[in-house]
């Protein structure tokens, strides 16, 4: 992740020239008219094939009874995923210069990703990550020659902090190789220690220089990956529904689950883009924290798709999971999402105290559907939609008298 520091004034030159290959000079973070390119589009696109993989294998392993290692594996993969996804949106909001070369290496990050999909299935099941780390390996060592090229062009300051993105990326893709030589029991261990370390590394690289982002492009580029990720759990519910009812005809026990399903996949997408977010993304302390955050949002959203397809499996008689369990696997990550939300985004736009214990009892709420047996998820669903609602008269309220405030303050 990139970012400037809010004491360096330094003018933030655009690239410059028009060849096929340029200098890798920082962007400006008040560039007018800063919007996601097509081949960031492309990226996040492909990176969502990664996410489906790890979304059907953690359906599987919370079907068959096994959720607690289920969860770990998911956690896991989200991590690489996610974490290559966003090192990638924050360099290229900070130095995309859209050269031949800057492109080639961006097609070669979404090429490891796809391999890194092609091996969570096994990762899953056999506990073998040799594609997985090749895959992510393959990403990193591209965002590194990224790194490098910016080494190349810049100097001082700027160009130790390249450096050091180059050192920590690659400490951290040789300790990563300890999930393929360690028994499986260390292997939580690997990747916890490994996870810090790779959130030690912008921290640790921009302590002294922090490069440009800019705060409206991080937000789009966030944004529509939610979006992406939310496309993607009413996709696979969608399939769930589709199969249940061709293959059972249960759509009268299906329908239940299927609309509150939308409902809390409409809220979701309610609540996260209420107010917008690229105020807050002016400083290292605000933008890391949030940044960072995001792997629980994301995580989050991508499980309430994969919950929604146990809960279908388990109406239809296809999971061997209690009604309880199916139910958790919808309400716990909805509440998950929700609580991610109001830290990161909503809570800056609640005023008093009231407004801002809705979200952590709405949160409260669903994880208590949890006990409606099979209209848990139903329930649930009403529950946010009705969180939705209240925010919508709260800030209804807010505007009118706001209005009517500046009317009196007029015609005093």
């Amino acid at each position: 992740m990139t970012s400037r520091s809010t004491s360096d004034t330094r003018p933030t030159p655009q690239p410059s020239g028009r060849g096929p290959l340029r200098k890798m000079v920082a962007r400006g973070r008040d560039e007018a008219h800063r919007t996601a390119s097509p081949l960031e589009l492309f990226f996040d696109l492909c990176f969502v094939v990664a996410l489906a993989q790890a979304g059907a294998e953690l359906v599987h392993a919370a079907a068959e009874g096994h959720p607690g290692e289920g969860i770990l594996n998911y956690a896991m993969i989200f991590f690489s995923i996610w974490w290559a996804w966003m090192n990638f949106t924050w360099f290229a909001s900070a130095y995309d210069n859209d050269d031949v070369l800057y492109r080639i290496v961006t097609l070669v990050q979404i090429a490891g990703v796809l391999v890194l999909a092609a091996g969570i299935s096994r990762a899953f099941e056999d506990h073998e990550y040799l594609a997985v780390w090749l895959g992510y390996a393959i990403m990193r060592f591209a965002i590194m020659v990224q790194w490098l090229r910016t080494a190349m062009s810049a100097e001082g300051a700027e160009r130790t902090m390249a450096l050091r993105y180059v050192g920590g990326v690659l400490l951290c893709q040789i300790g990563w190789l300890g999930l393929l030589f360690l028994p499986q029991p260390g292997r939580p261990w690997v990747f916890l220690v490994m996870m810090l370390v790779e959130l030690a590394v912008p921290v640790y690289a921009e302590k002294d220089l922090a490069t440009p982002w800019h705060p409206h492009h991080i937000s789009e580029r966030y944004g529509l990956f939610t979006i992406i990720v939310l496309g993607e759990t009413i996709a696979a519910a969608t399939a769930a529904v589709k199969s249940g009812v061709d293959q059972h005809g249960a759509l009268r026990d299906l329908l239940p689950i299927a609309a509150g399903g939308l409902l809390i996949v409409f809220s979701a997408w309610w609540i996260y883009f209420v107010v917008p977010i690229h105020r807050h993304l002016r400083s290292k302390a605000q933008a890391f924290p949030w940044g960072y955050g995001h792997y629980v949002i994301f995580a989050s959203a991508a499980a309430i798709g994969a919950g929604l397809e146990v809960a279908i499996e388990q109406a239809i008689g296809k999971a061997h999971i209690s009604t309880l369990a199916a139910s958790a696997a919808v309400t716990l990550p909805t509440a998950l999402f929700l609580l991610a939300v109001w830290a990161l985004h909503s809570r800056h736009s609640k005023v008093g105290i009231a407004q801002q214990l809705v979200p952590p009892t709405t949160a409260l709420l669903v994880i208590l559907c949890t006990f409606l047996g099979d209209r848990a998820v139903f329930a649930a669903g009403i529950v946010s939609a009705l969180s939705v609602a209240v925010g919508v008269m709260s800030r209804a309220r807010l505007v009118a008298r706001g209005q009517a405030e500046a009317y009196a303050e007029a015609y005093a």
